[in-house]
């Protein structure tokens, strides 16, 4: 089974409710490259959903592991 494109990528606004955080903070830590799975296509930023979460998954369990 296919998943849809639209629960694959997630847009600024979407990203940025996720992290709690606004737009402007999640283009910023696009162009500084902090954020995982950022996809361009064209002036438009979506990040790959499962990729974000991955990297949050792995940056809080080295953060619990301290």
């Amino acid at each position: 089974m296919v998943t849809p494109v639209a629960d694959v990528f997630l847009t600024v606004d979407e990203t940025a409710a996720m992290l709690r955080t606004t737009p402007k903070a999640v283009y910023w830590m696009v162009e500084r490259g902090q954020l995982a799975g950022v996809t361009r296509i064209g002036r438009r930023v979506l990040v790959n959903r499962d990729a974000l979460l991955s990297a949050l998954d792995k940056k809080s369990s080295t953060v619990a592991g301290k």
